[in-house]
């Protein structure tokens, strides 16, 4: 069948012309403490803060006082000085070393019960005067405290008889930046790497400061620094003295970093003539690198690995199996409470003729053999970050191994950050979605966070979209997308309007009617590009390589699963793929009772149609249209969307 089709419209939101002189240029993303603009509130946040009381003498203290110091005087215009004692209206921040005096017992033993980095915030009498307190176990909590109540105070909330408890729902909360060693980003829309190696260690840019501020502004305490198309070089000892560099600028905002690590790093560099995982001499190496890395930075989070993936090398080049593999790197880090995440995009064509199906089938007849500081990281559906896919089967089928979430910030299917496209609702979507594993009840986000299967530890990550362009990500819209991961990875039930709703009033205004117009943009932004790109669960039919054009038609050369028809299928007879119980049987690879409404036509539900289904031209819809007549429709129905949301702009 032609293209013609599938040459409707395709409309992008670059909404933004340029700013005028002196205007803001994004940089300070939601941290811009613009000033409260109503009198009544900024009288009474006024009167409500006469001062700062932080006795904490490490290095996250003094940024927490910082950030107090400038955030106040940004949002109330007023100076608060920072004393020895509480008064009234003091902000008193406090954990039991730094505070013994003035720590309550109670909070004490209610803290330690919590997740590292728990925080209260409560207004409180001590020594007859009124305060507020931000207290936790550690600086950093204190730090996420500070950052919750100038939130509140940016979003104009009430702060008087505050009683806060926060407890983040998944204790890794990191960011996986695609970064190369030569300044570039592999699928990166916003400039160049913002680590700068070149002038590493000797020089770390002010920058980096500021991106720990916003990522600890919104809970993110990690950061993998490189690609994971990983560089060898990375592990060698001058790279290692760069990322230390690093580590340093990044440790006070509570922050680890981690490193993206090429599995056949001991061959490449040429210090071992193989990289196999059961020789002694590789678990050697790897032991080796793990001291020397661990030497130069103490709190080093770990390794992630694409390997087998891709042309990367992996242990199955030496007829070894993923865990055999991941044990090796894992018990080398160990001894320092390193981890490795063991990314699970892999699809060997031998294993199944749809791609779809390959991770699982090579997983989880592994479940149960992974050490336990081994993280299976799984993206979100289970062929690569379209604009709508099915959550991956691997949630739910892995009881006893860690899976960590994949998720993609930067935008490599849904528009390269020239659309506005809130992923928060994608997210929502694929975090609410019901496994079964455990019956009704058993969402992805119970899994993500381990509760579903009692996981002590928890991950999720998110491939970065920050780059060092001016405003970080590009478009004006696309940092709502690294705020909300943040938001997310701490509590997976937030809901993504409200989230969208504290962007707009920090990014943007607290004015009513520009929050209810921007918020209803972002809200209906992924589903208008859905429409206007891959309605109805289609998938796939982007452009070779880049990732963007449509291209339905196109045919790979290099190998069948890279082409946009393999995913389309379209012909005489109708359009998408088979996945039912008469096709390739994906269907059965999720747990009852979905199976059932996969398999059948008239049960799937229409936004995942084409996923599961080879759809005839003539089937009848739920509208009454026939397919064909409400896939134009779906088309037409997003170019118009988008056209309504410059108009709201």
């Amino acid at each position: 069948m032609s293209k013609w089709w599938w040459s409707l419209p395709v409309l992008g939101l670059s909404l933004l012309s340029p700013l005028p002189a002196g205007a803001e240029d994004g940089y300070k993303l939601w941290l811009r403490y613009a000033r409260v603009e109503d009198p009544v509130l900024l009288k009474a946040y006024q009167a409500a803060f006469s001062s700062i009381v932080v006795q904490g003498k490490t290095e996250t203290d003094q940024v927490l006082l910082k950030e107090l110091q400038q955030g106040f005087r940004g949002l109330l215009g007023k100076s608060l000085p920072n004393s020895d004692q509480p008064q009234e209206g003091s902000l008193l921040v406090e954990t039991p070393q730094s505070s013994p005096h003035f720590f309550p017992p109670q909070w004490d033993r209610e803290l330690q019960g919590m997740a590292e980095g728990s925080y209260v915030i409560r207004s409180i009498e001590v020594n007859g005067h009124h305060v507020t307190a931000i207290a936790s176990e550690s600086p950093v909590g204190c730090l996420y405290g500070a950052f919750h109540l100038l939130r509140l105070l940016g979003t104009q909330q009430p702060v008087d008889n505050l009683d806060l408890s926060e407890s983040p729902k998944v204790k890794r909360r990191v960011l996986d930046h695609w970064d190369n060693l030569d300044g570039t980003i592999e699928r990166g829309y916003a400039g160049k790497s913002l680590w700068k190696w070149q002038e590493l260690p000797g020089q770390v840019d002010d920058r980096i400061r500021d991106y720990g501020r916003a990522c600890a502004s919104i809970g993110i305490n990690g950061a993998v620094l490189n690609n994971v198309n990983a560089n060898p070089q990375i592990l060698t000892s001058a790279y290692l003295a760069k990322a230390a560099a690093l580590a340093g600028a990044l440790r006070p905002y509570g922050m680890k970093v981690y490193l993206s690590a090429n599995f056949g790093t001991p061959k490449a560099l040429k210090d071992l003539p193989t990289a196999d995982p059961l020789d002694p001499a590789v678990a050697a190496w790897w032991k080796a690198k793990a001291d020397e890395i661990y030497k130069l930075i103490p709190d080093f989070g770990g390794f992630l690995v694409k390997a087998n993936s891709e042309g990367q090398p992996g242990p199955n080049d030496y007829g070894r199996s993923h865990d055999q593999g991941a044990n090796m790197l894992a018990r080398a880090l160990a001894p320092h409470g390193g981890i490795v995440m063991w990314r699970a995009f892999v699809y060997q064509d031998s294993v199944d003729k749809d791609r779809i199906k390959r991770a699982y089938k090579e997983f989880t007849p592994l479940d149960g053999k992974f050490d336990p500081n081994v993280f299976i990281q799984v993206k979100n559906g289970p062929l690569d970050f379209q604009p709508r896919e099915r959550f991956s089967p691997l949630f739910g089928a892995m009881p006893r191994t860690p899976l960590a979430a994949e998720l993609q910030v930067t935008q490599e299917y849904l528009g390269h950050s020239t659309h506005l496209v809130y992923l928060g609702t994608l997210w929502k979507e694929f975090l609410d979605s019901d496994t079964y594993a455990k019956g009704k009840g058993s969402q992805v986000e119970k899994v993500v966070t381990g509760e579903l299967d009692g996981q002590k530890d928890s991950l999720i990550a998110g491939v970065a979209n920050t780059g060092d362009d001016r405003n970080w990500c590009g478009h004006p819209f696309a940092a709502a997308n690294w705020y909300a991961f943040g938001r997310l990875a701490w509590d997976p039930s937030l809901a993504s309007e409200d989230i969208a709703g504290e962007w707009t009033r920090l990014t943007w205004s607290n004015d009513a009617e520009a929050v209810t117009s921007i918020v209803s943009m972002m809200m209906a932004s992924r589903e208008a590009y859905v429409d206007y790109t891959c309605p109805l669960g289609l998938n796939g039919v982007f452009e070779k390589d880049l990732h963007y054009a449509p291209d339905p038609g196109m045919v790979d050369p290099r190998r069948e699963d890279w082409s946009a028809a393999y995913y389309s299928r379209a012909d005489t007879e109708g359009l998408g793929f088979d996945r039912t119980r008469k096709g390739s049987d994906a269907v059965d690879q999720y747990h009852k009772p979905l199976p059932d409404e996969f398999n059948s036509l008239s049960k799937c539900p229409e936004k995942f149609l084409l996923w599961f289904h080879h759809v005839p031209w003539d089937q009848k819809m739920k509208s009454g249209n026939s397919f064909w007549v409400e896939l134009c429709g779906r088309y037409s129905q997003g170019v118009r969307e988008a056209g309504q949301q410059k108009d709201q702009w």
